[in-house]
């Protein structure tokens, strides 16, 4: 059944509100005068407080007001230059710097070719499926250009990625169609979560949400007598809805206390082996590790304690509260951010498979349920807007998070699922939708890689990091000063987003900006097909609508749609996916594995013959553990009061801070050693750089941990430095830039070593949020 919401109460029927949405919500907005007022959504059962950023944001002095050339390269013309961060602006106009950079493109393309270019993108700026800066700037590379190097995968994710086709089959069909929050309501008997499911992460999706059903789920499941077990280093990883049991481990040890949990199961003879028999692959190879006869090592619970910090009697007691029962193993995002992060989302599959649950209701593995708002629901039953962007004519490509090993060090071999490649030479970077000053780890060795480019380019709506080391600078709205449409393949609400405020000084849109450069490319007619904003929201409007029609459900038309608040979609069942279609059938409905099982040993992968991946799930223990010099261990995880770094100079963000700075959490034991109090401020220091930020004590973190959440705006007290203080708490100046794995080569910044002490200086300024000279 579709519905149209124009004459539901939306909470945009009052004069002046409109209708938008967000990566963190939907919500209806108005201008009164030069303050913007934010409500949620009515239907959103748990609204998210991120929405209060927006206010504060949208007229603040980090904002972007006109288009902006580096000085040396505006002097000097493209090339390596290590002033880039350093340097000062000098304004132009808008035809100034699209003719520069015009001009730069056509040198770039017609000479060394688009493979010299690298399109970067993240596809966080925007939930409206038109102005989706991944998708303008691809389509505008492909289209006028010829294309251009991409990057695979995600820092969220990358590990998990490049495993999970090989052990199990469709990264997406297992995180957005498995085990949905329904289920876990009505039938889970024991979730044990490995990383948590922290409502933080929860919050926010690639495109709109319109409600938030984590918190109330978890809230029914526990009322209804579901026991929920928190296996983290940090007791947030769950709501407090979900009443669970907090099993505080040693950060990195997940794979070791599963494969005890699995060795309990074994020797108790309390594991499904029917079910390993007929749905797996490879269980002999594995069991013979598990059990010691490969290495001498059996993998019981009395070998796990030490390197888990969790006692033999409560490991044993874990296995046996699973035996049995309707489980869910849940293994977090975070967990494969770090080193070796192939191997706990590996294990959690086969000690799910051990118990004997995938394909239940409610049951098996649920892979990152809770790391993002569209994991664990349905599935929309016609498409959402989508924007071509085009045929790239080149083939090469990099895990995202080698970017500075890339531009570091063109030519050079490396190793990525199974394959050998070579490193392109880039002259190029084309930055528009994303900080890699945010996502990346090592900034100081990011910022070494940034100066070896010609060019570095960047769309923006405020100074980040990533702006203030470009060489041109083109100021683009922010997502209230344009209309789109907002979707998400998992939310039923397609969301009519109005404008709400004009563009900030001289902002453009993506589109428009990337239609001039076009021309100058001899490419416009090609990029926009001759067609304004409005036209394209029509026409993208229209797969939604042909959808609806196909179905025989009301389809409106464009103007009734953009009239209204919204429309509701309909939804595919909630069926399991193909999980649930294989245990029911394994011979009829395959896995797209080499056995059509699931591949508990994966002969594909030992042919590879990575030492620090082989062919089944291995503990591999850190290579980079805690030292005499760097004693503890730093979480690096998401923030709570914004989405990665956006808008970090929102209002909800700012008030996060104490003293003007992020804030990082410890244990009150390992401060009074150390002579911290609270609201003290802090430096957190290894052999790749320091940062400031303000103690918060707390029992609910394990000793010997440090969490510091990613976000804070990159801020070097001394940008001519090689190693500055970040003076604001950005973690990654800490974070080491190195791969999972030679299979993955994702991103391990969820965990670095660090020392900690109290800061004794003078307390330097903040200057973040100010534009640059």
């Amino acid at each position: 059944m579709v519905e149209s919401l124009v004459d539901q109460d939306l909470g945009s029927s009052e004069a002046g509100f409109h209708p938008h949405t967000s990566h963190w919500g939907v919500f209806s907005a108005r201008m009164t005068g030069d303050r913007l007022e934010v409500r949620p959504h009515p239907g959103d059962p748990d609204p998210n407080e991120i929405l209060q950023n927006f206010p504060a944001a949208l007229r603040h002095r980090a904002r972007i007001a006109q288009p902006m050339v580096r000085k040396g390269w505006l002097e000097n013309g493209p090339g390596p230059d290590s002033r880039r961060g350093r340097d000062e602006f000098v304004p132009v106009s808008w035809e100034t710097a699209l003719d520069l950079l015009g001009k730069e493109l056509l040198r770039i393309r017609d000479g060394a070719g688009p493979g010299a270019i690298f399109g970067g993108s993240y596809g966080w700026s925007s939930a409206g499926r038109f102005h989706h800066a991944q998708s303008q700037i691809h389509r505008f590379l492909n289209v006028a250009c010829g294309g251009y190097v991409r990057s695979v995968t995600s820092y969220s994710s990358g590990s998990s990625q490049v495993l999970i086709p090989h052990i199990i089959g469709d990264h997406e069909g297992l995180t957005k169609r498995n085990v949905s929050w329904e289920q876990i309501a009505e039938h889970t008997e024991i979730v044990v979560a490995f990383g948590g499911m922290a409502l933080k992460n929860a919050m926010v999706a690639g495109g709109s949400v319109s409600q938030h059903v984590e918190r109330p789920a978890m809230q029914r499941a526990a009322a209804r007598g579901c026991n929920f077990v928190l296996v983290s280093p940090l007791r947030s990883d769950l709501p407090e809805e979900a009443m669970a049991e907090w099993v505080s481990c040693t950060p990195g040890s997940d794979t070791a206390l599963m494969m005890a949990i699995v060795h309990t199961l074994v020797v108790e003879g309390k594991h499904d082996r029917a079910f390993l028999e007929r749905y797996t692959s490879g269980w002999p190879v594995f069991e013979r590790y598990l059990l010691g006869e490969t290495d001498g090592q059996p993998k019981d619970a009395a070998w796990a304690a030490p390197l888990t910090g969790v006692s033999a009697g409560d490991i044993v007691a874990l296995a046996a509260k699973l035996a049995g029962k309707r489980s869910l193993i849940v293994v977090s995002h975070s967990l494969q951010r770090a080193e070796h992060g192939e191997q706990p989302v590996w294990m959690g599959m086969v000690l799910a498979a051990a118990l004997g649950q995938i394909g239940l209701p409610g049951g098996g593995y649920a892979y990152a349920l809770g790391a993002i708002a569209y994991y664990g629901r349905r599935y929309n039953a016609v498409p959402i807007p989508t924007l071509s962007q085009g045929r790239n004519g080149i083939s090469d490509l990099i895990p995202v998070a080698r970017i500075a090993d890339m531009l570091l060090n063109p030519g050079d071999s490396y190793r990525f699922n199974g394959e050998t490649r070579q490193y392109p030479e880039i002259k190029l970077v084309y930055w528009a939708g994303g900080n890699p000053f945010h996502h990346h780890q090592d900034l100081n060795r990011l910022r070494k890689a940034f100066a070896r480019l010609d060019t570095l380019v960047v769309h923006e709506l405020a100074w980040t990091a990533t702006a203030r080391h470009a060489d041109i600078v083109l100021p683009c709205t922010m997502t209230l000063e344009r209309e789109d449409i907002g979707a998400n393949s998992n939310d039923p609400l397609l969301v009519p987003m109005h404008p709400v405020a004009r563009p900030y000084g001289q902002a453009r849109d993506d589109y428009a900006i990337f239609a001039d450069l076009a021309e100058r490319l001899g490419a416009r007619e090609a990029f926009t097909e001759g067609r304004t904003v409005r036209q394209w929201l029509e026409h993208l409007y229209g797969q939604t609508q042909a959808g609806l029609a196909e179905k025989g459900l009301p389809a409106p038309d464009f103007n009734e749609f953009w009239e209204g608040n919204g429309l509701l979609m309909p939804q595919k069942p909630d069926d399991g996916g193909y999980l649930r279609a294989f245990r029911n059938d394994p011979d009829a409905n395959p896995l797209p594995t080499p056995s059509g099982k699931l591949q508990i040993y994966s002969e594909t992968i030992a042919s590879f013959g990575e030492a620090d991946c082989p062919g089944h799930p291995t503990w591999l223990g850190p290579v980079y553990a805690p030292t005499e010099a760097t004693p503890f261990v730093l979480i690096s995880n998401q923030p709570k009061t914004r989405l990665h770094s956006q808008l970090d100079f929102g209002g909800h963000s700012i008030a996060s801070k104490h003293r003007g700075r992020e804030v990082a959490t410890m244990h009150p034991e390992d401060a009074e050693m150390r002579g911290i109090s609270q609201g003290d401020i802090i430096r957190l220091s290894n052999e790749r750089g320091a940062c400031l930020a303000s103690a918060a004590l707390s029992d609910s973190i394990r000793r010997g941990v440090v969490q510091l959440a990613t976000g804070a705006w990159y801020d070097p007290q001394d940008p001519k430095e090689e190693m500055p203080l970040c003076v604001h708490g950005n973690p990654n100046v800490l974070t080491r830039d190195i791969g999972t794995s030679a299979l993955a080569q994702g991103c391990t910044g969820q965990l670095t070593n660090i020392q900690v002490e109290r800061f004794e200086g003078n307390l330097p300024e903040i200057r973040a949020f100010d534009p640059p000279v």
